[in-house]
């Protein structure tokens, strides 16, 4: 028995759609019709119908999903298990994370813990913070760092407090003060750092009713930086990002500090693998 194509079903059942399941297992579209087929085949039944709306349970697939979940389960825990009697021999550590940590933090954290765990492999998963959340939910990743507050079901480690800075072209007016105020901001054209629509920032300056002049909006942290240097407008940035900024662009305090609060979140610690339970040992390595 291939557990994937039963993995592969209830994918496509959370998803209702064989097309988005496929993105999410990162498989093609054939593939996972391929291997829904097989399971019918191997089953004798037929388990999906397909339309225009997506997929939806037959009366014989309602009564098998929830066999098919404690299978998918089992085998998870089984997994589990033989990593942990392996003692660390091998093993995989799926992690959710943004730029700025996967940039700053996660290959000094890595380095550390390759020291004593060389076996074990890495699957760093690119997201913004609601992406990462639902990826922990779903069990695609075995933890992720996250902004707080974030889902209250997560159990989280609260890691560190990231100050917001002011981003100014080196030849701006403003470069040449001590601290720069949120409303000098909204004066200039502002490059907006735009993740899942409800961007933090934005968010900043509702709280003091005030609206910044959008020129641009991207996902790019370093897309911000290279059109601040081009003189293109100003912006903020969590200080995390700036470590080792290699742009031509003056960094200012702001005279109301702004701060964002980054954990590490798990469905569970206590039941997490046995090689992401010693990864949160070398968290303070970032």
């Amino acid at each position: 028995m291939d557990i994937q194509k039963y993995q592969a079903f209830l994918k496509t059942i959370e998803y209702g759609s064989i097309t988005k399941a496929a993105e999410a297992l990162s498989y093609s579209q054939s593939g996972v019709s391929r291997m829904i087929q097989e399971v019918e085949k191997e089953l004798g039944l037929s388990l999906l119908e397909r339309g225009r709306g997506g997929v939806r349970l037959t009366s014989e697939g309602i009564k098998l999903l929830p066999q098919m979940k404690a299978l998918c389960s089992a085998y998870q825990s089984l997994q589990q298990q033989a990593d942990d009697l392996k003692g660390l021999e091998t093993g995989l550590i799926r992690i959710g994370t943004f730029s700025s940590v996967a940039t700053h933090w996660l290959p000094n954290i890595i380095k550390e813990f390759q020291k004593n765990h060389p076996n074990i492999e890495y699957e760093l998963l690119l997201g913004d913070y609601r992406e990462i959340e639902t990826w922990i939910q779903e069990g695609r990743v075995d933890c992720g760092f996250l902004r707080l507050p974030t889902l209250p079901e997560l159990d989280t480690i609260f890691l560190e407090q990231d100050d917001f800075l002011a981003i100014l072209p080196k030849n701006h007016p403003l470069a040449d003060v001590e601290r720069v105020s949120l409303k000098d901001l909204c004066q200039e054209p502002f490059l907006l750092l735009e993740k899942d629509k409800n961007t933090e920032t934005a968010d900043f300056f509702r709280q003091h009713n005030l609206s910044p002049n959008v020129h641009f909006t991207t996902w790019d942290d370093y897309a911000v930086l290279s059109m601040v240097e081009c003189g293109l407008g100003v912006s903020l940035l969590p200080r995390l990002i700036l470590r080792r900024n290699p742009y031509g662009v003056a960094i200012k305090e702001l005279e109301t500090p702004i701060h964002r609060n980054i954990a590490l979140a798990l469905r569970d610690r206590n039941t997490a693998p046995l090689a992401v339970k010693r990864f949160l040992d070398y968290l303070s390595y970032r």
